[in-house]
This record gives C-alpha cells, structure tokens and sequence, in this order.
C-alpha cells in the first residue's frame, strides 16, 4: 500500500469515526417533553371556542395543528424564517455560512442562521439566544429532534411553543389575543405581523410598542417582495393595513357552564351551546341589569325541548361582576323559591285525577287550611271563576284548594319524574309548596316546562355533543300537558312583546320580591329567566311579570327569528264550554249553596258611618254567597254585575240609607246605615 493509500484509509477511518462520534453524541442527547401542554377547552356545538384556560403557570397557550392554520402563514413563515426547511436536517450550514461571513463583513449580526428547528430547540431548552453554549446546545438538540420527529411535528411545536408577548404563546393564541380571530383564514398583513412578533416578542408587543410591531411587519412585507416570495402590490396592500393596538380578552361564553362540563385535560370538551346565541344573550343580560340596581343580577337559559340540547346558559351578567352582583354564582344552578311556576304542575295534576277541567269553576275566596290562610298577591278575592282564570291570573287560594285535594307529596313526585328535583329545608311538604314554598333551580323548571311542550313526556337536558339524552318518562297524559300549554298561551305577552298565542309562559314572583321568573316555551325552544339579588336580598317592585317576562320575550326574539308554533292538540284533547261538563266538573267543591248564607260582613246594620261630601264612597264587604252579585241602594239596582266580595257604593244623600245584595244563587243581605258628614 502506498504511502498515498495509507493517508486516504487513515482519512476515511477518521471520518468513519467522527461519523460515529457524532452519531452516538446526537443519539445520547436527552430529550425533553416533546408534547406541548395546552389549556383546558370547551368548544360550542360547531366546534368553536367558548372558553380556554391558561396552562399551570398562566401562559396561554392552545391546541393547534398546521392544518388549522391559515396555509399563506405557513408559506410566509418559512420563507422568512428558514427557506430550506423541508430539506435540511436540522441544521443548515448555507445558512451559518451566510450568517457568519454578514456578521465577518458588516461587524454586527445582520441575519440568522438559525433554523425552524433550532429554534424549536431553543424553546425546548430554554437556552437564551446569545451564547455560545446556549448555540451548541441548541444544534445537537436540533440534530436529535429532526431524528425523533418528522418535519410535520417538529412545525406543530414551534406553532405551539412560539413566543408572541407577555403570556401568550403559539400561533393560535397569538391569533386570538392579537387578532381577535381564529388563525384558520389569515390576510397577509396578519400573517407578516404573527411571524414578526416572535423574533422580540416583549419588544414588539402591539399593545405597548405598535410603531415597532408595525416596522417589523412592513420590514418583512418589503424584504420578500423585493425577493420574489411575494407580489409588490400585495406588500404595498399589506403595509397600508394598519397595526392592531390592543389586545383582545381570549373567549369566555358560557362561563359557568363550561366550568361544569369541562374536564381537566387536553381534550376539548364540546357543549351543545351555540356560541353566537350565548354572545347574544350575555349581552342582552348585560344590557337588562345595567339600567337597573347596581347588585341585580339576571340568569338566562334556552334549550331545543325536542332535543333535550342545551343553546344557550347565562348563569349570570358576567365573572368581572362578582363584587357587587355575585357574578362567580351560577343562578342556573342555584335553588330559590320558584313563587308561582310551579302552579301549572298543580292543574294539570288536577287534571290528570278527574277532579277539574279547564271551565270548571272555583272559588277565589278567603279559606282557612288548618293553620295555613293563603292570602293571593294583590290582596283582592274574586270569587267564583274558571279554572283556566284562575290558573291564567295565577290566583292562590283555588290552587291551594287543590293542591289539598292531590296531597303535596303527589305533586313532590310529579315534580321529581319531570326532573325539577325539589328541596325542602326539612319535613314533609306542605300546601304551601303549591306558592312557592320549596327550593327548585332555574335549570329544574326549564325541564317542567319542557316537559309541557312535550306532551307530558320529561325532557332530560343534554348539555355535551354526542351525548344520549336520558330514556323520558310519561308524567302526564299528553291532552293534559298541552291543555295547560294552550291556557298559558292565552296569557297576554308584556306590552309590545307580541301578541297572546306564540309562546306558552308563566311568571313567577317568590316571598318578599326575592325571586323573579319567567318561563315560556314554543314548538321547539324552551326559555326559563331567573333575575333578582344572588345573595337573597328582596328587590322592591321587581315581579315575574314586569321584570322578568320581557325579557324572556326579548330572549325568544334572539332565539328565531319567527316564532315556531306551538303543538297542535292531541286526538283525544277537548275544552268543552261549562255547561257541556258533567255535573261533578261543573264546579270544584261543594256545589253552589241554595240556602240563604250571604252576609254583609262590613257595614253592620245601624251603623253610623262617617264620610266627607268630597268622599262619599262607602266600601261594603260581603261574607259567603255566590258571584255575580246584584246590589241594590234604595230598592235600586246599581250598575253591574259585581263579582268581588268587596265593592264600593256610591251613597248620594246624607241620613239614613238601605243596601240590599243578591247574590247568584237568590240569597240576599241588607243593612240600614246612618251617614251623617263630618264637619270640615
């Protein structure tokens, strides 16, 4: 072997080794986790973003692939970053060629030589940029990954792990927190600034340094086009973009609800919600608590009762209200007394047993119940009246009467099979349940409700995409549930909320003004609004029907944009008039009294009574008897009929005077009054 021979076996050799070497070196690089760590999501029913949570130490940072990401911003952000990506292993020593001899020659850095992968490397380190260890650390690194990962990965890391301003790291959250979009469908103007921001990512904040986030967009812009990567007259359009100059607040809809269904772990978790309804709808209850009391609070939720899926859950006017309206409580969840939504469960029920129809009269009078003496919102008695006014005007005592007759426990049951899931703070249940007097949540009466538009069969709530609903139960016969639905939607809307007809509702008021409520449905959505204080506290003047019920009808309006009819009746559904009722439904109780039992309770025969001349209304109470009542001052009939068991009387001359009252049965009472004035 020759001498030149021996030199080329040694050269090769060495060669040979080095390989090895470096192979072996590049193999025993540790590695660190190759899988980013992401945020918590919950995605709406499309698979848009509702909410996101920040990763353990505060950095957002959110799930995304390259096949999520605007193709344009891919393209740009390789031709400016690394060119030869696709083709290089890791390293590419043109580029450290061409860094190294323009830092040589002009004295200073003038490009980089990193490549997308060494900048991964660096991510993954934590090393900083400008130190020589830090360097080699990152080449080996570089090395190892482009062995461990394909290209797709290692780009899918560095479209995680980027670094984009404060806390926000990776494409997408820079998209959103930047951009206040999604990156799928980027301008190019928006793509030049999210592959400049990297590059000095605290310097170029465009909330704090807009001119040099904009100088190093355009700087890129003009630099490619003058390469050939881009058209001039698409640079020049995307230099006159403006620069953004605020940061946008990542989506939080839905904030009580997503925190309920969403599961710690990478897996999105994809609700039923509609996020542009929600968007709709959070600010509706924004917009209603605003011009109220400063500590009012307003809850909202909309579901597709043919479903069962959930549209929509306001659980309050916000998170950042928390101080003076609670915003943290979910008043969806929360258990109130639900005043007098639960009175349809009451008729119907009575419907069910036989014991009512809908044109059965009832007495609207005051009752003793044992202890219990229900006393109806507007302190007044109207006395004798149908079923379906009763329930329409929502009197008290006649569903009282009745929920005597059922026995509480019957409807706790009904009410527990519909999925409402009633609390009692302890005890059996009493008549009073029937007003009120039973802790229920919003998210429990959109189920009675929906149940009703359902024919009686429960709706169970379906709140996750993909998720079965629940088998339903019967609770009612179907002509039952929908001849309560059919009296519901006789009750005139709010003035200017539409025409009686289009949505079956009921409102609900509970002791004290604490609780307002107002639930309704149509032939496909179900509505239920809770508003009041979060903490318990009475609001003065606030009713179901002049604070809550508008704005269950302004929630319909954004809900569809026509309203969807309701169920048609059942087959064997009938509302005959009363005197085509058999004689046991004509009246509920005992029937109309023949004997003479009216009384005048107020005045008392022989009463002096003292009135001005300006004031000479005598108001006289009745005891007994039966609506309508014909009075007469004189032996002359006043203008009637009268149907109040308190009326007023017009007495026309000073002395003595007779009133007389018939009742609709015959029976009569009279009394002889003195009415002397008083002396101004």
């Amino acid at each position: 072997m020759t001498r030149r021979s021996r030199v080329w076996v040694v050269a090769l050799a060495l060669v040979i080794g080095v390989s090895v070497a470096v192979d072996q070196w590049i193999s025993r690089t540790p590695l660190p986790e190759l899988v980013p760590v992401t945020g918590v999501e919950a995605l709406d029913r499309s698979g848009q973003l509702l909410r996101a949570w920040p990763v353990a130490d505060g950095r957002w940072r959110l799930a995304v692939s390259p096949a999520e990401v605007d193709a344009g911003f891919i393209e740009l952000l390789l031709a400016w970053e690394d060119q030869r990506f696709w083709r290089h292993v890791g390293v590419d020593p043109w580029a450290l060629g061409r860094a190294a001899w323009q830092a040589l020659r002009h004295g200073r850095v003038v490009s980089g030589g990193s490549t997308l992968t060494m900048q991964v490397a660096r991510l993954l380190d934590g090393s900083g940029t400008g130190q020589w260890n830090g360097k080699w650390r990152q080449l080996r690194l570089a090395l190892a990954l482009e062995r461990k990962l394909s290209k797709r990965d290692i780009l899918n890391l560095y479209l995680h792990l980027a670094p984009y301003g404060g806390n926000i790291e990776g494409v997408r959250a820079a998209s959103l927190a930047w951009l206040g979009k999604e990156p799928r469908h980027l301008s190019l103007a928006e793509s030049a600034l999210l592959v400049a921001l990297p590059q000095a990512p605290e310097a170029r904040r465009p909330d704090r340094n807009a001119e040099a986030a904009l100088a190093a967009r355009n700087h890129i812009l003009q630099n490619l086009a003058g390469r050939g990567d881009i058209s001039a007259v698409a640079a020049a359009r995307a230099v006159a973009v403006a620069a953004p100059l605020q940061r946008h607040a990542l989506p939080r809809l839905a904030a009580h609800a997503t925190a309920r269904h969403t599961q710690q772990g990478q897996v999105p978790a994809q609700l039923t919600i509609n996020a542009g309804l929600q968007a709709r709808l959070e600010r509706l209850t924004r917009h209603f608590v605003s011009a109220r009391q400063a500590n009012l609070s307003a809850a909202i939720l909309v579901a597709d009762h043919q479903s069962g899926e959930v549209l929509a859950a306001v659980g309050s006017p916000g998170l950042e209200s928390a101080e003076q309206r609670l915003g943290h409580v979910d008043m969806i969840q929360a258990v109130r007394s639900p005043g007098s939504t639960l009175k349809p469960m009451v008729y119907a029920l009575a419907f069910e047993r036989g014991l009512v129809h809908a044109q059965t009269r009832i007495q609207d009078r005051a009752m003793s119940f044992g202890q219990y003496r229900p006393a109806n919102f507007d302190g007044r008695y109207l006395g004798e009246m149908t079923v379906a006014s009763a329930l329409q005007q929502s009197r008290n005592v006649p569903v009282v009467q009745l929920l005597q007759r059922l026995g509480p426990a019957r409807l706790m049951l009904a009410l527990r099979r519909s999925g409402v899931a009633p609390q009692l703070p302890g005890g059996a249940p009493g008549l009073a349940i029937g007003l009120g007097g039973v802790g229920t949540s919003l998210e429990g009466l959109v189920k009675l409700y929906a149940m009703f538009a359902q024919y009686g069969e429960a709706a169970p709530l379906v709140w996750t995409k993909g998720q079965a609903q629940a088998p339903r139960e019967r609770v009612l016969a179907a002509r039952n549930a929908w001849l309560v639905a059919h009296l519901l939607a006789q009750i005139s809307p709010p003035p200017g909320h539409g025409l009686p007809g289009s949505v079956a509702y009921k409102t609900g008021t509970s002791y004290g003004n604490r609780d307002a409520w107002a639930l309704g449905f149509d032939g496909r959505y179900v509505i239920g609004v809770w508003t009041g204080r979060a903490d318990g506290t009475p609001v003065p003047g606030a009713l179901g029907a002049n604070a809550a019920a508008p704005l269950l009808f302004e929630a319909f309006g954004h809900v569809r944009a026509v309203p969807v009819p309701l169920p048609p009746p059942p087959i064997d559904a009938t509302v005959p008039r009363h005197a085509e009722l058999p004689s046991a439904l004509q009246y509920f109780g005992a029937q109309p009294r023949r004997h003479a039992d009216l009384q005048i309770a107020f005045p008392p025969n022989g009463a002096r009574v003292a009135l001005t001349p300006e004031s000479s209304q005598l108001t006289v109470k009745l005891h007994g008897g039966r609506p309508p009542y014909t009075v007469l001052l004189e032996g002359r009939p006043l203008p009637g009929p009268h149907w109040h068991d308190q009326l007023t009387v017009p007495l026309r001359s000073r002395g003595f005077s007779t009133i007389a009252v018939v009742d609709a049965n015959g029976s009569s009472a009279r009394v002889q009054i003195e009415w002397p004035a008083v002396d101004s």
